[in-house]
């Protein structure tokens, strides 16, 4: 069963510099520790959230330290603050 983390985040400004830190650095990290995928959403005009896709849940759970240390990163070169973060097993899809 494949599993994903969804993490939700706030910022206080948003910029096409932003993104394209997002989109060109931190979405490689997060596939370089396992990730099968990742997408960054857009949920508000300073919000966002990250789903992030493994094949299964031992390769999630092996994965969680460095996407601590990653999420840690993140906050530190861009003004933004982890809000939550949750995951499972998916159930259903295509």
């Amino acid at each position: 069963m494949s599993y994903c983390t969804i993490s939700n985040w706030t910022t206080t400004e948003w910029t096409d510099e932003m993104e394209a830190l997002a989109r060109d650095k931190y979405v490689a990290m997060i596939k370089a520790v396992g990730a099968s995928s990742a997408q960054m959403v857009r949920t508000g005009e300073n919000s966002f959230s990250v789903v992030t896709h493994y094949t299964d849940e031992a390769t999630a759970m092996a994965a969680q330290e460095k996407i601590a240390a990653i999420r840690s990163e993140a906050a530190g070169e861009m003004p933004m603050t982890m809000e939550s973060a949750s995951g499972g097993g998916v159930f259903a899809g295509f």
